[in-house]
């Protein structure tokens, strides 16, 4: 067998990859899409094999077909919320954790910056201050970090079983992908950004499985409307002399 030969071969091999490369992207983008669509799982393993191995060029073919980027790190988050929803809620919240991004704080936060992340002292003026204290009333740990850097810290120096996150696409999608050990379950921001970000407070609460028990937890929810900004946070104290 002479070397044109063989590199004949080698060629007519690299093609038969990239078609099936090619093949594989489309397969795990269709199958996305119809989660995120229909709410349908077909071949989650795939579709995760796909985002772990192939993070890269599914990006890029996604971008070639017209879609926003993030729809791939969407496909990666609702995926893996699905395939591990059950074994997240076996766990005991004393065994899990909750991980905020920083920009959900309020512009006005005084919270000191320490080891493991931000110090939230629950004031109130933003989601994690309503979220905290509930998840921590039911066992749960709550950080708040600045960045991902921060990850690999409380995972070096916590013990936990499994843990929730929030944050954009991009950053909860890859942060999943790197916690895959840890079943994680993800809520994604309902306004990104680096500043005043948003998200579903009902929705993390209810992931958490804190339930409501008093009036005053379902006047606050149902008057954020499902979502709590900084400039309504600063008439809590007038809502308050309202419920009573």
């Amino acid at each position: 067998m002479t070397i044109d030969t063989l590199f004949q071969i080698f060629g007519q091999l690299l093609v038969v990859i990239a078609i099936v490369l090619f093949v594989l992207l489309i397969l795990a983008l269709i199958l996305g899409r119809t989660l995120l669509k229909k709410n349908i799982l077909i071949f989650p393993r795939l579709i995760i094999f796909v985002l772990d191995v192939f993070y890269s060029p599914f990006k890029k073919l996604a971008k070639i077909l017209g879609f926003d980027e993030s729809l791939v790190d969407h496909i990666g988050v609702e995926v893996r919320n699905n395939v591990n929803e059950n074994k997240f809620s076996k766990i005991e919240p004393k065994d899990k954790i909750i991980v905020f991004p920083h920009c959900l704080r309020n512009p006005k936060c005084e919270a000191i910056l320490d080891e493991t992340g931000l110090v939230c002292n629950c004031c109130g003026k933003c989601a994690i201050g309503i979220i905290k204290p509930k998840a921590e009333k039911i066992g749960y740990r709550v950080f708040v970090i600045p960045g991902s850097t921060f990850v690999k810290k409380i995972v070096k120096n916590n013990k936990f079983k499994s843990v929730l996150g929030v944050a954009c696409y991009e950053d909860l999608n890859l942060t999943m992908m790197k916690l895959a050990e840890f079943n994680p379950q993800g809520v994604l921001l309902s306004r990104t950004g680096c500043f005043k970000t948003k998200v579903d407070v009902k929705t993390v609460l209810e992931k958490i499985g804190y339930e409501e028990n008093s009036k005053e937890d379902a006047y606050y929810l149902n008057s954020y409307k499902n979502e709590i900004d900084s400039n309504f946070c600063e008439n809590r104290e007038n809502k308050n002399e309202q419920i009573e």
